[in-house]
């Protein structure tokens, strides 16, 4: 599922229009990303939890020239599924 058709199913089942939907979608992506810009976390319960972890420096191999190369130290977003999704799925 695209952007577009995550918001058409939002439009479909809230009974907002296609704008408002879009507007909704994109409050919450923007929403989620300053909120990881700063570190922050957020639990939605039920659904999951979105997180900033550090990944730590290290040592890696270019699968082309098998040659070692350095891996940066960098923050990844991490998602974790909250328990009632994730008995939903099965």
């Amino acid at each position: 599922m695209n952007k577009t058709e995550f918001v058409n199913a939002i439009s479909d089942k809230s009974g907002l229009s296609k704008a408002d939907a879009k507007k909704a979608v994109d409050a919450f992506i923007e929403t989620v990303t300053e909120e990881l810009k700063q570190d922050g976390k957020i639990a939605l319960l039920g659904f999951g939890t979105f997180s900033v972890t550090e990944k730590a420096a290290r040592q890696g191999v270019n699968p082309k020239t098998k040659e070692p190369i350095s891996i940066p130290a960098r923050k990844a977003v991490k998602f974790k599924v909250g328990s009632e999704l994730n008995e939903t799925i099965k």
